[in-house]
């Protein structure tokens, strides 16, 4: 509503001319535009789990696994993404959001992954590995590449959508050995030995795990690539922390 009442159009391309225009001519408040600028941010910030807004996910790993896929991996996170993504010619006129775009999506990067490490029920750390992709992909539209974040945001939504699934699979297959008990189906530490019963699962994740990690040349490995040689072009320390998350991914 700020945005309409400074531009009287909710029309995307004659939102972005007249702000543009405002901007350049030194015509508009740039606080209360900061303001503004900063609360679609935040509303973003809630949609696709970043820092600190990030508790709602895990707990949104209650429902069932198609469900949990479709949530985590292609559309409801992805919404908060796409609209930062669509709303980037607004940002980019104001600079301390773009740095703030760019801070939240790295802090969320490490917190994710951090966070996953310590998880032993599957789904709940498939969600904190989504919460750390989503990082990557805030971290690269807070740098400009658009390009790279929403590319990242396709090849992520397959290979989450396959380890979803393919986790839902050997819960199911967990719950013939131990019952219907959530605690120990998901637990990861008791579905060692499960190859032998689910061949095909276990082909589906491995290339799954392998395309998260970033292993050429599978989809994820092109677009992380991407996103981690622009951070070296933005910032050295981000690109630091980026990339010793990358590392961290493989590891959980």
């Amino acid at each position: 509503l700020g945005f309409y009442w400074i531009t009287g159009s909710f029309e995307f391309q004659d939102l972005f001319e007249i702000f543009n225009n405002l901007i350049y001519n030194n015509e508009v408040h740039f606080l209360f535009v900061t303001l503004c600028a900063s609360l679609l941010f935040a509303g973003a910030v809630a949609k696709s789990a970043q820092f600190p807004l990030h508790v709602w996910l895990p707990d949104a790993m209650e429902g069932p696994t198609p469900i949990s896929a479709l949530i985590h991996a292609a559309t409801m996170v992805a919404a908060g993404i796409f609209l930062v993504a669509r709303l980037l010619p607004l940002f980019i006129v104001i600079p301390y959001i773009m740095n703030l775009i760019s801070l939240i999506g790295i802090i969320t990067v490490l917190l994710g992954a951090t966070l996953a490490l310590a998880q032993k029920d599957i789904k709940r750390g498939l969600a904190y590995s989504t919460m750390s992709q989503l990082g990557y992909m805030m971290l690269a539209l807070g740098m400009g590449s658009y390009r790279a974040a929403l590319f990242h945001l396709i090849t992520h939504a397959y290979s989450k959508a396959l380890l979803f699934l393919g986790s839902g699979s050997i819960i199911h297959s967990m719950e013939a050995v131990v019952g219907y008990s959530p605690e120990k189906s998901q637990n990861m530490v008791l579905m060692g030995g499960l190859r032998k019963h689910a061949p095909i699962t276990q082909i589906a994740f491995l290339v799954g795990t392998l395309s998260l990690c970033g292993i050429p040349p599978l989809a994820c490995f092109w677009s992380k690539d991407e996103i981690l040689s622009d951070s070296w072009l933005y910032s050295p320390i981000f690109a630091i922390i980026a990339w010793s998350t990358a590392g961290l991914t493989a590891f959980y």
